[in-house]
């Protein structure tokens, strides 16, 4: 297993941070475990994380991928269907963020 982290600085002014576990002893690597968050400034925008919460129905869907979203950010989550285990994440995440 490794455990990666960097962050990702976009022209429009969102700082990316990204953390991952990826799994090695298999082909295709997979992505065991991950938290990723949208920062403008000392604001955080939003955030997905890997935790499960099999109790929360809207989130059924895409479980356990989901997305922290104002209001109220931490216990407001949303279904992350774009986000994945055994696919890459982050050039969603560019592509999500240079949205904004």
């Amino acid at each position: 297993m490794a455990r990666i982290a960097g962050e990702l600085f976009l022209q429009n002014g969102i700082k990316l941070t990204l953390r991952e576990r990826v799994v090695f002893d298999r082909l295709p690597l997979v992505i065991d475990g991950y938290g990723y968050e949208a920062w403008r400034g000392e604001e955080k925008l939003y955030w997905y994380d890997s935790q499960s919460h099999p109790d929360e129905i809207a989130l059924q869907s895409t479980l356990p991928h989901h997305k922290h979203v104002p209001p109220d950010i931490k216990h407001n989550r949303v279904p992350a269907p774009e986000i994945h285990f055994d696919q890459p994440n982050i050039p969603w995440l560019v592509e999500e963020a240079g949205r904004l």
